[in-house]
C-alpha cells in the first residue's frame, strides 16, 4: 500500500491489529502499531477500538483495556455492544463476575442494548459457579427485552443444573426438553452438558442413551462429548462399553487428548484389566503421548487396591527409566499398600526414600497411617517400630498454653529434691 502511495484508513488499521493478535504478537505491539498509524493520520474509530480491546483482553490486561476505552470515549469514539461483550467475557474468564456485572449495568445506563451474546457471557459465568437460579433469571430477563435464547443459552442452563452434585439430572433434562420444545436444535455442546449431568449423578445408562440419541440426530460428538461419556463409564466400571466407545471414537477420527488417555488407563486398571491399560499406554505412546507421573500413580493405585502390591516396585523402577520423578502420591500409595499387607520393611524403605526426595504426605494421611500401624501392632518388628516412630514425629502436635490474666501474680513453687527434708507435723 505504501509503495503504491495508498493511505491506510481505520479499517485497514483494525484488520492489521486483528491479524497481529492472531499471529501471536503482543498487545503492546498492537498499540505501538496503532500509534504509528495514528501519526500517519489514521483516526480513532469503533473498529480500531474493538481490535485494541480484544488484543489487551486476550492477555488478561482488562485494566489497560478500560483505560483505552476511556481515552477513546474522551475523543468521541463511543463503545458499542461488541466492546462491552469483549470486556465482560474477559472478566468472566478470570472469574471476576462482579466486574462483568458492573460493565453490564454501565452498558445499559449508556443506552447500549445488550445482545444475546451479552446475556450468554453472564449465563456461562454463573453456570460455572453452579448457580442455575441466576441463569434462569438472566434467561427470563433476556426474553423481557425481546431477545430469544439460543442453543448456547440453554446449554448454560443445562450445565448449571448438571454441575451440581445433587439429584439435578431431572432439572438438566427438563432444560434440555424446553430447548427442544421451542424449536431450537440441540448441539454437541448441549448434549455434552446433558451427558455430564447424568455422569455427576452416576446415571451411566441415561448418559449412554443421550449419546445414542445424539448420533441418531446426526450430531457429531466432540472430543469433550467422548471424554464425558468415557468418564461416566469409567466411574460405573463398564469396561466393555468403555472399550466400545473408545473404538467408536477412533473410527470417528476424533483426536484423543491427555484426558482421554488418563480416563482409559484408570478405567481399565481399576477393574484389574492391566493388559488393556498397558495397551492404551502403548497406543498413546505411538501418538507421542508418553505416560506421566499421574499415569503411574493411577496404575499403582489400581494394583494396590487389586491386591497386586508385588508389582509396585516394578512400576516404580519403570518411572526411573522414563525419568519420571515420583511425587508424594506415588510414595503414599506404596507405603499404604505395603503396610496393609504387613510388609513393614518395604513401607519403611519407601518412606525413607520419600523423605530423601523432599516429598511429604499431608497431616491427615500421616494420621491415617498411624492409626493403621497401631491397629496392626507388630512390636517385635524393628521396621514397624522405626516407621511408627517416624510417623508419630509427623503427627505430634505441640500444645501451647495461653497465659491467663493472672499469670503475672503466680509464684514459682519450690520443689524439694529430698523427701527427707519434708517435715511432718
Amino acid at each position: 500500500m505504501e509503495t503504491e502511495n495508498v493511505h491506510p484508513d481505520h479499517v485497514t488499521c483494525s484488520i492489521m491489529i486483528t491479524v497481529m493478535r492472531e499471529l501471536g504478537h503482543s498487545a503492546k505491539d498492537a498499540w505501538q502499531f496503532f500509534e504509528k498509524m495514528n501519526r500517519k493520520g489514521v483516526r480513532w474509530s469503533e473498529e480500531v477500538l474493538c481490535a485494541l480491546i480484544k488484543s489487551f483482553c486476550a492477555e488478561g490486561l482488562m485494566r489497560v483495556a478500560l483505560v483505552i476505552q476511556s481515552e477513546m470515549d474522551r475523543k468521541g469514539v463511543s463503545s458499542n455492544a461488541i466492546v462491552y461483550n469483549t470486556l465482560m467475557d474477559s472478566y468472566c474468564k478470570y472469574n471476576h463476575v462482579e466486574a462483568a456485572e458492573g460493565l453490564f449495568e454501565e452498558m445499559r445506563a449508556k443506552g447500549i442494548k445488550p445482545t444475546v451474546a451479552t446475556f450468554n457471557i453472564l449465563m456461562l459465568a454463573y453456570s460455572r459457579r453452579m448457580q442455575p437460579k441466576i441463569v434462569e433469571k438472566l434467561m427470563a430477563e433476556m426474553q423481557d427485552v425481546g431477545l430469544k435464547p439460543n442453543a448456547e443459552s440453554y446449554t448454560c442452563l443445562i450445565s448449571a443444573y448438571g454441575k451440581q452434585k445433587t439429584a439435578t439430572d431431572l432439572a438438566a433434562a427438563d432444560a434440555f426438553l424446553r430447548m427442544k420444545e421451542v424449536g431450537i436444535k440441540s448441539t454437541s455442546h448441549s448434549y455434552t452438558a446433558l451427558i455430564h449431568a447424568y455422569s455427576v449423578n452416576g446415571l451411566h445408562e441415561k448418559a449412554y442413551i443421550a449419546f445414542e440419541n445424539m448420533k441418531m440426530e446426526g450430531i457429531k460428538p466432540s472430543v469433550e462429548t467422548y471424554n464425558t461419556l468415557l468418564d461416566v463409564l469409567r466411574r460405573a466400571g463398564e469396561t466393555q462399553t468403555l472399550m466400545e466407545i473408545w473404538k467408536l471414537m477412533k473410527n470417528d477420527k476424533i483426536k484423543a487428548t491427555r484426558t482421554t488417555f488418563n480416563i482409559l488407563v484408570d478405567g481399565f486398571a481399576k477393574q484389574g484389566l492391566y493388559m488393556e491399560a498397558r495397551s492404551v499406554i502403548s497406543e498413546f505412546g505411538k501418538l507421542g503421548m508418553q505416560p506421566t507421573v499421574v499415569t503411574y500413580n493411577m496404575l499403582m493405585n489400581a494394583h494396590a487396591k487389586g491386591g497386586q502390591h508385588s508389582k509396585l516396585p516394578q512400576l516404580f523402577k519403570e518411572m526411573a527409566v522414563l525419568n519420571l520423578q515420583p511425587d508424594s502420591v506415588t510414595y503414599s500409595t506404596m507405603i499404604f499398600a505395603f503396610v496393609r499387607v504387613h510388609d513393614f520393611r518395604r513401607a519403611f524403605f519407601y518412606h525413607t526414600q520419600m523423605v530423601k526426595s523432599k516429598q511429604t504426605m499431608d497431616v491427615s494421611s500421616y494420621q491415617t497411617l498411624r492409626a493403621i500401624l497401631e491397629a496392626r501392632a507388630a512390636r517385635k518388628n524393628k521396621d514397624w517400630r522405626a516407621l511408627l516412630t517416624k510417623v508419630k514425629s509427623r503427627t505430634r502436635v505441640k500444645v501451647i498454653r495461653q497465659k491467663d490474666e493472672f499469670w503475672k501474680y503466680y509464684k514459682k513453687r519450690h520443689v524439694r529434691k529430698n523427701s527427707s527434708d519434708v517435715s511432718v507435723q
